[in-house]
């Protein structure tokens, strides 16, 4: 990891960054293959559409790879909300029926089912358990009403790092016919997602955490026997069959794409996606199962930390535990502004420090922030 820190990351020694779960930074190879773009963009004529249309087509590859997808079920987005709101507005839902939210969810998994509360379809949030995790008991139980046609959970709670029993909630619903709808922006990158061994029907991501990508870029996967079922809620021109051809606009197709590129809006950002592309490169070379490894021994220092001091540990343990670990110390304002003043930067939510390091993070680093906090508490 420390060549890798050399390589892709050479500021990292000036500050602790343990940020992800808000903003990844962009990787060197993605910094130069997205500045190398743009020095081409300058003179359009160095870039022909078979160029860019190359750039998706290498996106939509590596993305299913990732999660073990088929490129059919990948359409590239711009953020984690577009792909939520194609849920929210394609699934045919008629009054009545019920879309099981957790609460205390991010926004960007609750505002789109809110607003179908217009078209009388009912977004139920289910109260969390007392540790301010989804209740996946109430959940489960509540798969068992006929009523609820979607349940829609996020895969990693932004606010402590708690990792749903995706397997789980994929069986209750493969049962009761309901769909199953992912946030999961906090969750790829960090945590492996196979969507062969454990069945979804929407997932949506975007790529400016850790993915380590440039903002606005993202994707929406949609399982393949459903695609045909859903008509995109804004309908982008290349969503159609044969708009690839150029030469012929204005033969107009009628026939949406049989894949997931009909949830697609033009243009996309072809620079920000060369970026994305990079950046997927290099997780994919790591390997998503070290990467998960190794953020779990950087964790020890912290959580003992916590131990020691009586501090409260709101992120769960073991197979509920993620990349993303959350204390709640006593004065958790004051311990947050010390830590920034240290140069170590985390995130202050929901009443807690979340603490989220990636790959390139070392254990050296997080007994600083042990130390930090040892000053803060002392």
């Amino acid at each position: 990891m420390l060549a890798l820190r050399r390589a892709e990351f050479p500021w990292a020694d000036e500050t602790t960054y343990l940020n992800h779960a808000s903003t990844g930074p962009l990787p060197e190879r993605t910094r130069l293959a997205v500045e190398e773009f743009n020095r081409r963009r300058a003179t359009p004529f160095r870039l022909p559409d078979r160029d860019l249309f190359a750039t998706l087509d290498r996106a939509r590859e590596l993305i299913a790879r990732l999660i073990s997808a088929s490129v059919e079920e990948i359409g590239l987005t711009v953020n984690t909300s577009f792909g939520i709101g194609v849920a929210a507005r394609a699934i045919p839902l008629s009054p009545g029926d019920v879309v099981l939210v957790s609460d205390r969810e991010f926004p960007a998994n609750m505002y789109p089912w809110l607003l179908l509360r217009e078209s009388g379809v009912e977004a139920e949030l289910v109260p969390t358990t007392p540790e301010g995790w989804p209740d996946e008991a109430r959940l489960l139980e509540r798969l068992e009403d006929p009523r609820v046609r979607v349940l829609a959970v996020s895969l990693v709670q932004f606010s402590n790092g708690y990792r749903v029993d995706l397997a789980a909630l994929s069986a209750a619903t493969r049962r009761t016919g309901a769909w199953l709808v992912v946030d999961a922006i906090q969750a790829v990158g960090q945590l492996p997602v196979d969507l062969r061994r454990t069945p979804v029907d929407v997932l949506a991501c975007g790529g400016q955490k850790w993915l380590l990508s440039p903002w606005g870029t993202g994707f929406v996967y949609v399982r393949r026997e459903l695609i045909e079922r859903l008509r995109p809620p804004v309908t982008g021109w290349m969503a159609f069959e044969n708009t690839d051809d150029l030469t012929r606009l204005t033969v107009y197709s009628e026939a949406l794409r049989a894949t997931a590129r009909r949830f697609e809006l033009a243009t996309l950002p072809y620079q920000d996606v060369t970026g994305l592309n990079a950046s997927l490169e290099l997780l994919l070379e790591l390997g998503i199962d070290r990467i998960q490894e190794h953020l779990q021994r950087l964790h020890a220092p912290l959580l003992a930390w916590a131990d020691r001091r009586g501090a409260r540990i709101v992120s769960p343990r073991g197979d509920h535990g993620s990349g993303i670990v959350c204390l709640a110390p006593d004065d958790v304002g004051a311990a947050f502004r010390r830590l920034k003043a240290a140069r170590i930067i985390c995130s202050l939510r929901e009443g807690a420090l979340r603490l989220s390091p990636h790959a390139y993070n070392t254990v050296e680093e997080m007994e600083r922030v042990v130390a930090v906090l040892d000053q803060a508490d002392a």
